[in-house]
């Protein structure tokens, strides 16, 4: 955008003689005043004569850049980067012209040691901190189509600022009059004049000469009503109150009123905040008409052009001007404000990573508070300067500008509907119901969390059960809902990047479910009912009592469970206790799948057996068969662990004798049997004697093959025809109590 790349507008070419000792000083000048086209001969003379450096080559690809030439920029910055140090902001500007040729990756790598020369600096910072920004760009998805307005000419067009009352455009453009003799500097090209542009013809008017200057105009807006216009304008003070204190005539700010009959503009006047000192111009106004973004570079920002804004009060007059910050303002250039009728503002930007060159950014403003930036991407940014971007009246239609290749001339108007609008508050609204009868929940908490689980926002569901929270497009939350007498629920809601700006999503509540535990204990022989047993449950997990208490009549016990939920694992100890029944006690796990009442009994053996004479204790207590290897009588591991039951019971019943007894099945001569049997029950009753106090209330007895469980005989010449589980029926060990 070589019209208006910087808010410094320049004094008319006058003839200045120079010697050619004079030549840098003279080029340097003109440069340090952004008459680049001034400056760019001469630096080319000085390249070959001793006076070349590093330093004059930068400045000298700065000029080409200004011009739009960006082939002989490159090159030049490339020859002036081999040949030493340069000012750091030149690594910045070699980075931004080679992205201007569509050259990302050679343009990263002098971003980078731009940021290596110049940390502190944002558009570093924004760079280091996004070096994926084409993809995140990218991901940001269409919003415009665009093309090319039929008004354009070979010169340089941008603006399209509607005027509605007369259906036509203001055009800020650079096409010659009859008779021109003004150039600007920057670039050798005419100053910026208003036309008029037909919304429907190709035509365009040169607009009032009450209007126009000798110099520029520039940006403008309309106020809602179309009765003010605020515009801007070269500095066109008399004499000395003209230019700065380097030479250069700055841009101001100017209100007219507007004719309701002919759209004649009258009383123009300046506005108070400006200053002949720096450049105050491209103005915008808000929804209401009380707030007036503008640009400019005035001391105290953050370099280069910043955007600010001014309270416009009740009779005219301005407030104070605020910097609108960091959010937005950087080193580089933010330019061109436009504030749309839902309060986004939209601006140009070089400073903020992008594209290439200058490119639409968006943000919100919502009660003044800057947030959500973000560059409006592809087709409407391109790899070149894409700059005044404003809307009609409607507000899904306008303009914006661009030098981009495939134009009529310089800077082309191109016009833009927008496709996609842009939402970045989306409220997600809900109600929470019982989920069983769709019962409205009112005084439900609503928790909203982003996707890991970090609460963001805690609201109380009113007398409808609804809620509401403001959630951003393009993310993932949570939310979590509870109620008294119901179960905690979790819904995922995801917001896509283009959801509309409300999304719902109702949350269900199920009542807590009723869990308890009931048993109901008999006699293991008689199948009895048993009063007076003592109960104990113990939570392993916790080693908490669940329960304790004695069985009434019914022989039966329940036990509400508290802070139990599905798909729970219940995990207890549950022992039984009856004077003259065995002690028993047994592990118990269960994983809740159903709300109700869970049925001890139906899953777990909680009989329990009275101690009788010539009861065997294996029938009683949890005992699993005893094994032994094939033809051996060592104590196995596994066999430890239940001989181990044993020594539990026999030190609880201190009077108790024990008979245990080694049986076998069939299979092998009888003698061989009957000394295996005996040398195992031995074996067994030795491990328990040593175990308990008076170790011989226990002795070992092999049977052998003479007490066949089930009759499966196979001696000599009879051939047995039993399965192998009736086999291992018989090869048991039996605990007979012989006396208590």
């Amino acid at each position: 955008m070589k019209t208006i790349s910087s808010l410094a507008i320049l004094f008319l070419v006058v003839s200045m003689g120079y010697t050619q000792s004079g030549k840098l000083k003279k080029a340097d000048d003109y440069y340090n005043k952004l008459s680049y086209n001034l400056a760019l001969d001469l630096y080319k003379d000085l390249l070959s004569t001793s006076l070349s450096s590093a330093e004059l080559k930068a400045k000298l690809a700065h000029c080409y850049m200004s011009q739009g030439d960006l082939k002989n920029a490159n090159e030049t910055y490339a020859k002036a980067v081999k040949s030493g140090d340069l000012p750091k902001e030149h690594y910045f500007y070699y980075a931004q012209s080679l992205k201007q040729t569509g050259n990302y990756a050679e343009s990263d790598k002098w971003m980078q040691a731009f940021y290596d020369k110049n940390n502190s600096d944002k558009r570093a910072q924004s760079f280091v901190q996004n070096k994926s920004y084409l993809e995140r760009i990218e991901k940001e998805g269409i919003h415009f189509s665009i093309a090319n307005t039929v008004f354009n000419s070979t010169a340089a067009d941008f603006g399209a600022y509607e005027y509605a009352p007369s259906a036509h455009y203001f055009l800020l453009s650079s096409r010659r009059k009859s008779l021109i003799k003004n150039y600007w500097t920057w670039n050798g090209t005419p100053f910026l004049d208003l036309y008029k542009v037909n919304k429907s013809t190709p035509d365009a008017s040169y607009f009032s000469p009450s209007v126009n200057t000798n110099f520029h105009e520039g940006p403008l807006c309309f106020n809602q009503d179309n009765s003010k216009v605020y515009f801007t304008r070269n500095n066109i003070s008399k004499g000395s109150d003209r230019r700065d204190d380097k030479g250069i005539q700055n841009l101001k700010l100017f209100v007219a009123d507007v004719s309701k009959k002919d759209g004649v503009w009258s009383n123009i006047r300046e506005l108070s905040i400006n200053s002949k000192a720096y450049s105050v111009g491209h103005p915008t106004l808000s929804a209401d008409g009380k707030t007036l973004y503008f640009v400019s570079d005035m001391p105290g920002g953050f370099g280069g052009a910043d955007l600010y804004k001014v309270t416009i009060n009740g009779d005219g007059t301005i407030g104070k001007q605020e910097n609108l910050g960091d959010k937005v303002n950087t080193e580089g250039q933010e330019m061109f404000p436009w504030i749309s009728s839902e309060g986004l503002l939209f601006f140009s930007s070089n400073g903020h990573i992008g594209l290439g060159g200058l490119d639409v950014l968006v943000c919100t403003t919502e009660n003044g508070k800057l947030d959500n930036l973000s560059n409006v991407g592809r087709p409407l940014n391109s790899q070149r300067d894409d700059f005044a971007f404003t809307f009609n009246a409607d507000g899904k239609s306008g303009h914006f500008s661009s030098n981009r290749e495939g134009g009529k001339g310089d800077d082309d108007v191109y016009s833009f509907q927008m496709t996609r609008p842009f939402v970045f508050k989306i409220t997600l609204t809900g109600i929470v119901i019982d989920k069983g009868d769709n019962t409205i929940l009112a005084g439900s908490e609503v928790i909203l969390k982003d996707k890991n689980g970090k609460v963001i926002a805690t609201v109380i569901a009113d007398k409808n059960g609804a809620y509401s929270f403001t959630v951003e497009p393009g993310k993932e939350y949570q939310l979590v809902s509870t109620n008294d007498n119901y179960t905690q629920n979790m819904v995922s809601v995801s917001i896509a990047k283009d959801a509309p700006k409300e999304v719902k999503a109702d949350v269900m509540l199920e009542k807590v479910p009723t869990f308890a535990l009931y048993g109901l204990i008999k006699d293991s022989k008689s199948g009895q009912i048993l009063s007076d047993v003592t109960i104990k449950i113990i939570d392993k997990k916790s080693g908490n009592v669940v329960y304790e208490g004695k069985t009434p009549s019914t022989g039966d016990f329940s036990k509400g469970l508290e802070g139990i939920k599905l798909n729970d694992e219940l995990s207890y100890t549950i022992s039984l206790a009856k004077e003259g029944y065995l002690i028993k006690v047994a592990d118990f796990k269960h994983k809740v799948d159903k709300p109700g009442v869970i049925n001890v009994h139906e899953k777990l053996d909680v009989s329990i057996g009275k101690v009788e004479i010539g009861t065997d204790l294996a029938t009683l207590i949890d005992i699993k068969p005893i094994y032994f290897d094939l033809g051996k009588y060592a104590i196995r591991k596994d066999a430890a662990v239940e001989l181990e039951k044993i020594v539990k019971v026999m030190n609880e019943y201190p009077t108790m004798v024990i008979q245990l007894g080694s049986h076998t099945d069939c299979r092998s001569s009888k003698d061989f049997n009957m000394k295996l049997s005996s040398n195992r029950a031995k074996a067994s009753a030795d491990y328990i004697k040593r175990k308990i106090k008076n170790p011989e209330r226990i002795y070992g007895k092999g049977f052998g093959e003479s007490k066949l469980k089930v009759n499966c005989p196979c001696e000599g010449a009879v051939k047995s025809n039993c399965s192998e589980e009736e086999h291992q029926k018989n090869r048991r060990t039996e605990f007979i109590i012989m006396k208590m």
